[in-house]
């Protein structure tokens, strides 16, 4: 596409500005604040064929798909699209789209500098550095911890799971599993419930995307399986862990630490996590470069154009895939 097409693009609230110049370029883009349907003009009721969003900021569900009588794609940024009902979305023959494989590689590599940072306590030896201890007091304690011998396990092995399960294995873990279901073809021991992967491995890896099934499921039974010297990573959504229930295994010793990047409520992080020195904190940084959110905004992007061109939809998320394009006229 080329040439601005007559077709309406729903812009609700904040989307990446690489996103927002291209479908301004491509399409005809029109805004409003927030995902609300009483923000809707009737033009825009009337209009508006697509919607590009943020598919984990503002609940996008069914009146707002209501509100739209000829809507057929909900193009969302990023792999997590728990805020969007897609499940309804695709009932109503609308396709939803997300971003994933573009940013596998680079959340996968956030993890691995999150379990190091949490293992061998790297920001906290920076900031004795920068303290003048180092010069002042000599060298930084030795750490308690290390990742030789840890026996990894990863709760929820997709993309992003499997690519961090390969840079585990580089450096020389076990690596377990529990998934809705065990992989085809993969080796790694696969349990029935992430209690018993808790239970068998000392460091829990969560990748797990958000929503009612996932709500709180890393809870204080999990923590307590994962022992005295269990490590916690979160790199998935914030919403899949009891937060209360952490902040007390990490003071009680029921854990020995953990390292977050997302949060329950994002951008506001617990006092309690931020007063614990076993827990390293991240602002959901997990695939922010600017390659890889480029990257990211312009499959938003061509979702679109793909759909609107030929009617094909490049990533329908799984609630969605059966929906075919409507005939044009």
């Amino acid at each position: 596409m080329t040439e601005k097409r007559p077709v309406t693009i729903l812009v609700p609230g904040r989307l990446h500005e690489r996103s927002v110049q291209r479908i301004d370029q491509t399409f005809r883009m029109v805004r409003i604040d927030h995902v609300q349907p009483d923000l809707l003009t009737p033009e825009m009721k009337r209009d508006v064929r697509g919607v590009a969003a943020m598919g984990f900021l503002e609940p996008l569900g069914a009146a707002f798909i209501d509100a739209l009588p000829n809507l057929e794609i909900i193009a969302s940024f990023g792999v997590g699209y728990d805020a969007i009902d897609a499940a309804y979305a695709g009932s109503k023959d609308v396709v939803v789209t997300n971003t994933p494989d573009v940013l596998t590689e680079e959340v996968a590599d956030t993890a691995l500098g999150l379990l190091l940072n949490t293992v061998r306590e790297l920001p906290r030896a920076e900031a004795y550095l920068r303290a003048g201890r180092w010069e002042k007091e000599g060298n930084y304690p030795l750490t308690p911890m290390t990742l030789r011998g840890r026996r990894a396990g990863i709760f929820g092995m997709g993309r992003i799971g499997m690519a961090i399960a390969k840079r585990l294995e580089t450096f020389g873990l076990s690596i377990a599993y529990h998934n809705r279901r065990p992989v085809e073809g993969l080796a790694y021991p696969c349990y029935p419930s992430l209690e018993e992967l808790a239970e068998s491995v000392d460091t829990l890896i969560s990748v797990v995307p958000g929503g009612a099934a996932t709500e709180k499921i890393v809870n204080a039974r999990i923590f307590k399986a994962l022992g005295a010297d269990g490590v916690f990573i979160n790199i998935g959504r914030g919403s899949t862990v009891d937060e209360d229930a952490l902040v007390e295994a990490l003071r009680d010793g029921t854990i020995r630490a953990a390292g977050l990047d997302v949060f329950a409520e994002e951008p506001h992080v617990p006092q309690g996590l931020i007063d614990l020195p076993n827990a390293v904190l991240l602002p959901h940084v997990g695939s922010a470069s600017v390659h890889t959110r480029n990257a990211m905004a312009d499959l938003v992007v061509d979702n679109l154009i793909s759909w609107f061109s030929d009617g094909n939809a490049l990533t329908p998320v799984a609630e969605t895939a059966h929906v075919a394009a409507k005939p044009r006229t």
